[in-house]
């Protein structure tokens, strides 16, 4: 079992400046970090890669689509551009040092047209991933796509979903991140939403129902660690949370109250509790 940290509790972005941040991480208790990529050709990789192994500390990729990208595209230039962006995206993963990148990479987030989605996007999502299929395969890349609450998207929401859609898709280098927060809302059960995403599941968010310290809220821990001990899950465990004053993140993450002490404590005092459980 791997504990990381999303960087957004600090930053918005995440490049050379930042690299200060990794010695207090790993002295934190964690194993590594998980930072965002949004645009391939201003991604400091090799920056990020000689920090990350001055410190020995491993890395994963959160990512969205931006930009008016979108797989799920009625227009299809629209949606081999996010294709082209996404291989993009492989490619920056493999030299920065990562085998993994997160998140809802369908469409962007927030976006909600006021419609179910169509069995039409449906097939665009599964063809796009059947072709970057073995471009993950080629340079070692996994992607673990990313349920979100229903306030969020429409396009995917709940683990039986999630799992539809990677059995269609069939591809080994494509999986689940389920994420506590979402599935508080999505799931009848939180840890049975896990067992569910088991033979799928790449990557977890450990999160607090309102993005506050891991432990603190009202998530049923107890038994999401019975469940992952039950699938013999030995990934990481990542705290992702946000900066109470991050500009446009914390307003995409609607951030609009000091929801911890300190964004410090969600990372420090949340690696413990998970810790304590997990370790």
């Amino acid at each position: 079992m791997r504990f990381g940290v999303n960087t957004f509790i600090w930053t918005a972005n995440f490049d050379a400046s930042n690299l200060p941040l990794l010695p207090q991480v790993k002295a934190g208790g964690f194993d590594g970090v998980e930072v965002p990529l949004f645009r391939p050709a201003e991604f400091a990789a090799a920056d990020i890669r000689r920090g990350l192994e001055q410190h020995d500390l491993g890395v994963t990729i959160c990512s969205v689509l931006t930009g008016g990208l979108s797989i799920i595209s009625e227009d299809s230039d629209v949606r081999a551009r996010s294709l082209a962006h996404m291989k993009d995206c492989v490619a920056a993963a493999a030299e920065v040092g990562a085998s993994l990148i997160a998140g809802p990479l369908y469409s962007p987030v927030g976006y909600l047209p006021g419609r179910r989605r169509t069995a039409d996007e449906w097939k665009w999502c599964v063809d796009c991933y059947q072709q970057l299929g073995p471009i993950l395969a080629s340079h070692g890349v996994s992607v673990a796509i990313e349920p979100l609450n229903r306030f969020e998207t429409y396009f995917l929401n709940t683990a039986a979903d999630a799992v539809r859609l990677c059995d269609e898709i069939a591809h080994p280098n494509v999986g689940i991140l389920f994420d506590t927060f979402h599935a508080n809302i999505e799931e009848k059960n939180i840890a049975q939403g896990y067992r569910t995403v088991a033979r799928h599941l790449k990557h977890v968010h450990t999160c607090e129902n309102d993005r506050g310290i891991p432990g603190s809220g009202h998530v049923d821990w107890p038994g999401v660690f019975t469940a992952l001990r039950d699938i013999g899950y030995d990934g990481w465990l990542t705290i992702e949370s946000f900066g109470f004053s991050l500009g446009e993140l914390s307003a995409a993450a609607s951030i609009w109250r000091d929801i911890a002490p300190t964004p410090d404590s969600i990372a420090y005092d949340g690696v413990k509790f998970l810790r304590q459980n997990m370790g």
